[in-house]
């Protein structure tokens, strides 16, 4: 059997809502109702001053997401995520976060029409890298991550994040903004405007 053969490829279904505030913290928010590990929520902060943090729900899905990217700190403490229609509240730890979004956009409506099955696909993230990276420069749907594993991104719409508040250990983080400098966990960041990404996920495991 090949080393390619022996590959295992994981999928996460859920959404990414990348966003920026005013006090320079940037953050990403993952929601996944579908993984192998069930359905879990997880959030990747990066401070002002480039600390990059994972507050994850369990040492399991901890572990997973920080061999797959890179932090500074990793925290263990429950994260809950609740949509209600354009609303999303998000508390994980020391976090408080809210946010709504907007009407579908142009890009989101081109997305919404490509069929599922195909979006899933890695070969479907492979052909739409470099369109998105001209369309969303910093955006990669392809790559190389941490512990010799590969990952996909299958988007299948795109909302604009329209208003936000939030604290962090209790200081206020202000109002929404661009997603700027551009987060350092992977191998690409999330849109440079505040966005919530409907997407499929494929992280090939290393071989070994």
């Amino acid at each position: 059997m090949s080393g390619a053969a022996r590959r295992r490829r994981l999928r996460f279904d859920g959404w990414i809502a990348g966003l920026g505030t005013t006090s320079g913290v940037r953050v990403v928010v993952g929601h996944w109702p579908a993984s192998p590990f069930g359905p879990f929520s997880d959030v990747m902060l990066e401070r002002a001053d480039g600390e990059r943090l994972l507050l994850a729900p369990t040492p399991e899905t901890a572990d997973f997401v920080a061999a797959t990217y890179t932090f500074d700190t990793v925290r263990v403490v429950a994260v809950d995520v609740t949509v209600a229609g354009r609303v999303w509240t998000v508390t994980a730890g020391p976090l408080r976060l809210r946010f709504t979004t907007g009407h579908r956009t142009a890009l989101g409506l081109l997305l919404r029409a490509v069929p599922a099955p195909l979006a899933r696909r890695p070969a479907w993230s492979a052909l739409t890298d470099r369109p998105a990276r001209l369309l969303m420069p910093g955006v990669r749907t392809r790559g190389s991550t941490g512990g010799g594993r590969r990952e996909w991104y299958g988007a299948r719409d795109l909302r604009p994040v329209t208003s936000l508040s939030a604290t962090f250990e209790g200081h206020d983080l202000g109002a929404s903004a661009p997603v700027e400098p551009p987060v350092r966990f992977g191998f690409g960041s999330v849109p440079h405007r505040p966005a919530v990404t409907r997407v499929t996920t494929t992280v090939e495991l290393d071989a070994g």
